[in-house]
């Protein structure tokens, strides 16, 4: 079975409610409200993107998304009535693309999602296209989706490789954050909290000193510059 979407929480009501009413929008949609029941699912079905609540019946869901994110680099965001700053840094640390805390409304949460599945169904469709960054120490591949690091594969999440590449698509100009929202997450919900850990972990895969960015550099209270090497 194809689904769209995939929900993993605990609260059978919540999680029943939210997959019938994505359903009657046309995204296709089930729950499950355990660790071991996702990880027989995804065994057993294709999915484009999770939603993964932390509190688990049966674990956290924090182990699972590492379990995941081993196999997979589908989106996966994070809906949890935890609301510290440590829960949301950790969630997109190991692999989340984005956190959305409980109260949810159905219809912006419904949104959000939609805009997500858009934003990885296009960049499957410009996959073929070539990005030709490749400065010896640093290479993006466009095709595969893959980064290298003097030759040496770099792990990232998909929403990372998109925001990398955008950067260097754009390089050697500011780019301010609202233009990464609008072309990268494609939606103003996202925050810059978010934004902030997608790019220190960018940096700490591809720069020399994660500390002392080379190619990533902060334009205080605007945006990132991708710093292209002078040969």
């Amino acid at each position: 079975m194809r689904l769209d979407c995939l929900i993993i929480d605990d609260e059978k009501e919540l999680a029943d409610n939210t997959a019938e009413y994505f359903n009657m929008f046309d995204v296709k949609t089930s729950a499950v409200y355990s660790s071991s029941d996702a990880e027989e699912f995804l065994k057993n079905n294709e999915v484009s993107l999770v939603l993964l609540d932390i509190n688990l019946s049966d674990g956290s869901g924090f182990e699972l998304c590492k379990k995941i994110r081993q196999t997979l680099n589908i989106p996966i965001l994070f809906i949890s009535a935890r609301n510290t700053d440590d829960d949301k840094i950790i969630a997109l640390n190991i692999g989340g693309d984005d956190y959305i805390e409980k109260p949810y409304s159905l219809g912006v949460l419904l949104a959000k999602v939609k805009v997500v599945l858009k934003r990885f169904a296009s960049a499957d469709m410009n996959s073929s296209e070539k990005t030709d960054f490749d400065d010896g120490y640093l290479k993006l591949d466009s095709i595969n989706r893959t980064i290298y690091v003097e030759g040496k594969e770099k792990k990232v999440t998909s929403i990372e490789w998109k925001l990398l590449d955008y950067l260097i698509s754009n390089r050697n100009r500011l780019v301010t954050k609202n233009e990464i929202f609008d072309n990268v997450w494609n939606d103003r919900f996202t925050t810059d909290g978010t934004l902030n850990v997608h790019i220190r972990k960018i940096r700490e895969a591809i720069e020399k000193d994660a500390q002392d960015p080379k190619y990533i550099v902060t334009v205080w209270k605007e945006g990132y510059k991708f710093v292209a090497p002078e040969k």
